[in-house]
């Protein structure tokens, strides 16, 4: 069939679905751009785009969202920690227990591939635990809450401070004894630390970290995590990015809790601090879950929208990829690594106190009687 140049012009936004055959050696980036044509496949494909394109553009601010167990997975060593090391992650709020997770990879702990069908009762019996088809001995529970009881009392931490603090510090004595022991460094926390990377959780008392921080404050420990503090921090990274003509940018794994705290930055500006602010830039969200049951806390990126959180102008660009993300983030890292060149680090928690008092100050500059 013959196109003429009428009927081109019906399709000139729009491309041509006219893929060429696998071969065997094809990256995962160009696997991607190649095929990845339609349905979520080209969710994930518009996706990459647009982490690589245009919120790693212009030194914009990247902020991560995790939730689900990710980090046993594998998934804080094969993507993140390569991520962070690149500087195409800034900030990061995540579930304690991904974070605590993390902490077996640090301290060399070993978890093994297994099946979501194996006998459980015969599981308790032999002394293991299961995450889905993830297995491995409770003295590895164990021995992680006693490495975390231990760091703990130390004196530093006798003291209220923001999550941020406390998951820098807990990552640089995961980064020393890696040192010491010539390990890897396989250990996301430690790696968010030797990068200045700063690492929130919504909810500090929610996962193993948390039980053991309650359980030594029995034993007079002084750590007490400062929320305020975490709500107002993360706030100013963002204002820091927006107004100093810098993108600001949300890439959101899963949904839950960090979600929210991730995104709730701009209506804290906006809403409840009073200063002049349009949204987040980019959104970019890998989920399962759907928008009429609830799931997805905080919904969609239009509904975003309604809230503050998301500059409508550019909510054309904002994208949600319905698919897993232990298949979307492996995908999407390969690509991003393969097309953007690393970042220099803004190492944003060696600038929080700056980036707080910067917040205050124009809070009362525009609300100084309340």
């Amino acid at each position: 069939m013959t196109i003429t140049n009428e009927q081109s012009k019906k399709f000139a936004a729009h491309t041509h679905i006219n893929p060429s055959g696998i071969v065997k050696d094809i990256s995962a980036a160009d696997l991607i751009d190649q095929t990845f044509l339609a349905y979520n496949g080209a969710r994930i494909r518009e996706a990459a785009k647009l982490f690589s394109e245009k919120m790693l553009r212009g030194n914009g601010y990247v902020g991560l969202s995790l939730t689900g167990a990710l980090t046993p997975a594998g998934l804080g060593k094969s993507c993140l920690i390569p991520l962070i090391r690149a500087g195409f992650i800034d900030w990061i709020v995540s579930t304690g227990a991904n974070l605590y997770h993390d902490l077996h990879y640090g301290l060399d702990m070993k978890l093994y591939a297994g099946s979501p069908f194996l006998d459980d009762v015969d599981l308790h019996r032999k002394g293991l635990i299961r995450i889905y088809d993830i297995v491995f001995d409770s003295r590895v529970l164990f021995d992680t809450d006693a490495f975390v009881r231990e760091v703990i009392q130390g004196p530093e931490f006798q003291r209220s401070m923001g999550s941020d603090e406390f998951h820098y510090l807990l990552g640089k004595y995961v980064s020393e004894r890696d040192r010491k022991s010539n390990l890897k460094g396989d250990s996301l926390l430690a790696t968010a630390y030797e990068c200045g990377v700063p690492v929130f959780t919504s909810s500090p008392g929610d996962s193993s970290i948390g039980m053991n921080v309650a359980a030594m404050s029995l034993r007079n420990s002084k750590l007490q995590f400062d929320v305020n503090r975490d709500v107002n921090q993360t706030a100013a990274i963002v204002f820091e990015a927006k107004s100093t003509g810098h993108t600001s940018s949300v890439f959101i794994l899963g949904g839950g809790s960090p979600k929210n705290f991730v995104l709730q930055t701009e209506p804290h500006i906006q809403e409840v601090m009073g200063l002049q602010e349009r949204g987040h830039d980019y959104f970019l969200q890998c989920t399962d879950a759907r928008p009429d049951t609830g799931g997805l806390s905080g919904a969609t990126p239009s509904e975003a929208v309604s809230w503050g959180k998301v500059d409508p102008d550019k909510l054309p660009d904002c994208v949600v990829a319905y698919v897993d993300s232990t298949i979307a983030l492996p995908l999407i890292t390969a690509y991003c690594l393969a097309r953007a060149k690393p970042r220099q680090l803004k190492r944003l928690y060696d600038q929080r106190d700056a980036l707080l008092t910067r917040l205050r100050q124009e809070y009362l500059k525009v609300c100084p009687n309340t």
